[in-house]
């Protein structure tokens, strides 16, 4: 009952019960984009600095092996259990949102483990960053997949004969004369190289900009923490407040979009990410990683991304519904892991790590 009296979860509630009751209340696009970008650095170089006192040690190969790991993991056991409900193509993309992460999630779990006194690595930040791409890349490898095998059958198909409107006859379709032939993306969707998803995914804003700042708190260490201290550290509290009053609307927003879902798409967005979660912890405990750094890779894998993904997969597996994706992840998925699930998760820990 304490983490939900944490003021960051209180204006999360108080955005949240805005929407619902149709307020005007609302946060500048430009206000809302310099949250982000605020959050976005100040955790970097948080994470910089932490690397740069403790040094890349085995505990920090260990936690960060484990956060690519399951990266790849997540989105695979996702796809599994939603191919039982769901499309394939859907399915895809439905697996990359929850097999990708949420940053502001990530920050409000370090935050709650701060307010806690349970110490978790810096550079955990740097996990967050690992994680994001993998399941996009194991996405759009599926979404290709199932085009060639959509493409087979239609390139075997027997030809007809079609009349056209002067009365001329010619064979049309697959093999016959002027057939254009299947598409390689199904419904016309581009047939992304895994070259240019990476290059994307590592030159996205903001990959960019939290890499970069961590390797800025990193290369300036004790001195640079001393000197960002009132920007990284004092402000951050607030400036997040802020955040997830404006995540609080946006949540309540997208209430009618989640009520259109079928309820087994709804069960997943509500048990999938424990699933993920309990895949994480026994790799944690597998590992003996520390157990600040157990929470935050629960958190990781229990977290859904709501900005990033959903505009990758827009444009690569154009054959998924967007508002699968996107009302579930930030609907359902996202407020649940801020009221519930981190104090949760960082429960399971402690029993489980004996703290």
């Amino acid at each position: 009952m304490q983490s939900l009296l944490d003021p960051a979860v209180l204006f999360f509630a108080l955005g949240a019960f805005a929407g619902l009751v149709r307020s005007n209340l609302e946060m500048p696009a430009a206000i809302s984009k310099f949250l982000s970008i605020y959050l976005l650095t100040a955790l970097g170089l948080k994470g910089g600095f932490a690397l740069a006192a403790s040094g890349f040690t085995t505990s920090v190969a260990s936690s960060l092996g484990l956060a690519v790991l399951l990266a790849v993991v997540v989105p695979l056991v996702g796809y599994a259990l939603l191919r039982r409900v769901l499309s394939g193509f859907n399915a895809a993309a439905v697996a990359a949102t929850y097999g990708s992460v949420s940053a502001v999630t990530f920050v409000t779990a370090t935050q709650y483990l701060e307010s806690q006194s349970i110490s978790y690595g810096g550079y955990m930040a740097a996990a967050m960053a690992l994680m994001e791409s993998p399941a996009i890349l194991l996405a759009v490898m599926l979404a290709n997949a199932l085009r060639q095998r959509q493409a087979v059958p239609a390139a075997h198909a027997a030809p007809v004969m079609a009349v056209s409107p002067s009365g001329t006859a010619a064979l049309a379709g697959p093999g016959g004369l002027g057939a254009a032939g299947p598409t390689p993306a199904g419904k016309g969707g581009p047939a992304l190289s895994v070259g240019k998803i990476l290059r994307e995914s590592f030159t996205d804003g903001t990959q960019l900009l939290l890499l970069g700042a961590m390797l800025i708190g990193l290369v300036t260490g004790e001195a640079g923490k001393a000197a960002m201290q009132p920007f990284s550290g004092d402000l951050f509290k607030g400036m997040l407040c802020l955040f997830l009053l404006d995540m609080g609307l946006s949540a309540a927003r997208n209430l009618p979009a989640v009520r259109k879902q079928s309820p087994w798409l709804l069960a997943y967005a509500v048990w999938g990410p424990l699933v993920h979660a309990s895949v994480a912890v026994s790799l944690a405990w597998l590992a003996q990683v520390p157990a600040g750094d157990a929470v935050l890779l629960m958190v990781l894998a229990a977290s859904a991304s709501y900005i990033a993904v959903p505009a990758v997969v827009r444009y690569a597996i154009p054959e998924a519904d967007p508002s699968l994706y996107v009302s579930l992840s930030l609907g359902v998925t996202f407020p649940l892991n801020i009221l519930l699930g981190i104090p949760l998760y960082t429960q399971v820990v402690l029993q489980l790590w004996g703290g």
